[in-house]
């Protein structure tokens, strides 16, 4: 047995939309960059495609905030509405102070503002767009191995990577 890694990124992705089909894209991208699957390749994935191909991104204008949305916004200086969706996606707020809202995500991690991204995720009709976290990750690399394996024949390990601040650093 081989100890070696070898880690190649994919060339040639294309931007990802709601609704397309991960397997797909990522078999296309083997064959475009030359690649064929072994056992055991492991795909490394950004949580930002996952989320984007899960129909995960949001527009902030289409968000109405409740009262507690509005008056966390008003102690941390945030979008009323972002802060509606950060309480949506989490079971507990930990801590809010002026720019910071620190909150156990529906997951169980703990993070700044849910994992909610506001970066990168603008569209042509010029909506106030932000991105949530997939659904259930568990799931999703579960069900995108089983789709891999029925295309390769090959088994593959799928993780879901993310940045991840720290959010009690200074």
């Amino acid at each position: 047995m081989s100890r070696t890694l070898t880690i190649t990124a994919l060339d040639q992705v294309p931007l990802i939309a709601p609704g397309d089909d991960l397997a797909t894209v990522i078999g296309e991208a083997l064959s475009v960059n030359g690649l064929a699957a072994e056992d055991g390749d492991i795909l490394v994935l950004a949580q930002k495609i996952v989320s984007k191909s899960e129909g995960r991104l949001v527009d902030l204008n289409a968000v109405t905030p409740g009262e507690r949305a509005k008056e966390l916004a008003h102690a941390t200086d945030k979008d009323p509405r972002l802060v509606e969706l950060i309480l949506s996606e989490s079971t507990a707020v930990l801590r809010q102070v002026p720019g910071v809202l620190i909150t156990q995500h529906r997951c169980g991690w703990i993070m700044a503002n849910a994992g909610i991204d506001a970066s990168n995720v603008a569209s042509a009709a010029g909506e106030d767009n932000v991105l949530l976290l997939p659904l259930d990750p568990d799931r999703t690399c579960a069900a995108l191995c089983e789709q891999l394996f029925m295309r390769t024949h090959k088994e593959f390990g799928v993780l879901i990577n993310d940045s991840f601040g720290r959010p009690w650093r200074l």
